[in-house]
């Protein structure tokens, strides 16, 4: 069992709003939460709860119409105030991000082992005997097939596992502190997915590296993560250690996603579902607390103020 506990990252108050037809609208709002040294974090929720937009502010990656306002503290910087080159500085070689589709990320005319490469070369390594040597070395660590053979390689040329252990690759290749993991293993079958997943863990444990995981997956989450937030309509509903949450969920959203987890148990039963949807941007987020017109419990309190999220008293 992991016992660190000191801060390596700590969001405040983080929003986010997207301009759309002339008006702003709030994707993330008040999000509050600690990423510390060492740990897998998971952070969950369905699609268009605000995860990957979390995750984007953090690592700089905001595309234009996207505003983010509060404050993430890593050592005594504020990301979202740093200009432009300083988050270059930082992106790569303090926090780096993995995205969810390996394919699409990388580039289809550049050499796998050149695509690596290139994150060393930005932050400043001239020398390219070095350069190589790392690359081939890392590659080598994250147990590619060939390590020589796939970096001559085109991201056409290798299966969807392969490509994505080369985005590890490079996310790893300046030795961050905290890796990004969005949705990594979305794209790959079962298989692919259980050695991706204990690749990350093995970086985390070697390497000391903590983890941001996102994902839709509880299934996935429950035992490879440290700690837990849960998310949905840009808010979090509740944190704390997997243990807390998975044994005993305190909000109603929570236990309806473990409701709708396929167990062995429930074999040849209808799955159970959340009824309704994820309200869009469009149509507003709902006052109080944003869960309450799917919730089968819900109370007039719940439709004026938002309950505060639970915290786990537990640390790893």
């Amino acid at each position: 069992m992991k016992t660190s506990i000191k801060t390596l990252l700590e969001v405040k108050n983080l929003s986010v709003s997207i301009k759309s037809g002339g008006r702003q609208l709030s994707a993330v709002k008040d999000v509050s939460f600690e990423v510390r040294e060492g740990e897998i974090l998971g952070l969950v929720g369905e699609s268009g709860s605000g995860k990957s937009l979390t995750a984007l502010s953090i690592a700089g990656l905001l595309s234009e119409g996207k505003t983010a306002s509060g404050s993430i503290l890593c050592g005594n910087k504020d990301l979202l105030t740093l200009p432009e080159d300083q988050l270059l500085r930082i992106r790569g070689k303090v926090i780096s991000m993995i995205f969810q589709e390996p394919f699409s990320s990388l580039n289809p005319l550049m050499r796998i082992g050149n695509q690596i490469a290139e994150t060393l070369t930005l932050h400043g390594e001239t020398d390219k005997a070095l350069v190589h040597e790392k690359v081939i070395t890392l590659m080598k660590q994250l147990k590619f097939d060939e390590a020589e053979k796939t970096a001559a390689a085109f991201p056409f040329q290798l299966s969807g596992g392969m490509c994505q252990r080369a985005m590890i690759a490079l996310a790893l290749i300046c030795g961050p502190r905290l890796l990004i993991a969005d949705e990594p293993t979305t794209a790959l079958d079962s298989a692919t997915q259980v050695q991706i997943l204990n690749l990350l863990k093995e970086i985390n444990t070697q390497m000391g590296t903590s983890i941001l995981f996102i994902s839709h997956d509880l299934s996935l989450v429950r035992n490879f993560c440290d700690r837990v937030i849960v998310m949905y309509c840009g808010r979090i509903l509740e944190e704390g250690s997997s243990q807390d949450v998975f044994s005993r969920p305190d909000h109603e959203y929570t236990r309806g996603l473990f409701a709708s987890i396929p167990s062995s148990a429930n074999r040849g039963k209808p799955l159970a579902a959340i009824p309704g949807k994820v309200p869009s941007l469009e149509e507003g987020r709902p006052s109080g607390c944003p869960f309450h017109p799917r919730c089968k419990n819900a109370k007039d309190s719940c439709r004026i103020k938002f309950p505060a999220p639970r915290l786990s008293t537990k640390t790893m």
